[in-house]
């Protein structure tokens, strides 16, 4: 009875390092709420580094020519260390430009998704120029893609026997419209990226001349 009262030094040690059930389980369920906690107030408190920012993403599976709506974006929270350059932020400056290739839901969408000056010059240079075709044959357009790389031939409209030469090559596609036809005639139109020089020639000869291309 006085030995359990008054427990001697070696059998304090012995209860403490002996498991205990209950200070167990009380520990684990200590730590398991803690971790909830930490959880709860690392999502609630702000973002003091800036590693998250609201970048334009696609709303849906878009195709290549489309007319961005409001309905065809959104804005998402996305990491600054997973985001592209030239990634754009402001979805009222993206309504009602034309996409230059197809996106899938939830793409983030850069400068270089959309038609424009900043899309010409990642294709074809610097002083680069995007030029609109009318293909004399236009199955070719179901075939091209955006990226290709293709070589523009003409011939004049008026003279069936002249031989079709180079108009200019290594012309980047950046765009294939889809308008359906109407009226017994088609509005698509390819959509090329050339240095300033090959697409003024280029641009001249689709006013009087038959034009094709050939894909590399």
């Amino acid at each position: 009875m006085g030995d359990s009262l008054n427990p001697t030094w070696p059998r304090r040690l012995a209860s403490i390092l002996r498991p205990d059930v209950t200070r167990t389980v009380a520990a684990r369920r200590f730590a398991a709420g803690s971790l909830v906690l930490l959880a709860a107030v690392a999502a609630l408190r702000p973002d003091p580094a800036g590693t998250v920012t609201e970048v334009v993403v696609a709303a849906a599976d878009l195709r290549p020519g489309v007319t961005l709506s409001a309905t065809d974006i959104s804005m998402e929270r996305r990491s600054r260390a997973t985001l592209p350059d030239g990634a754009q932020t402001d979805a009222t400056e993206l309504v009602g430009q034309t996409l230059a290739g197809p996106a899938r839901r939830g793409e983030v969408l850069t400068d270089a998704r959309v038609l424009g000056s900043r899309l010409a010059g990642l294709s074809a240079g610097p002083d680069a120029r995007v030029v609109p075709l009318r293909l004399t044959d236009e199955a070719v357009l179901d075939v091209v893609r955006p990226g290709d790389v293709v070589d523009v031939l003409g011939a004049p409209e008026a003279d069936a026997a002249a031989r079709p030469r180079v108009l200019a090559t290594d012309a980047i596609v950046v765009s294939v419209s889809a308008a359906a036809a109407t009226a017994g005639r088609s509005d698509r139109v390819l959509l090329i990226a050339l240095p300033a020089g090959a697409a003024h020639t280029v641009a001249g000869a689709g006013l009087t001349q038959s034009i094709t291309v050939t894909l590399h």
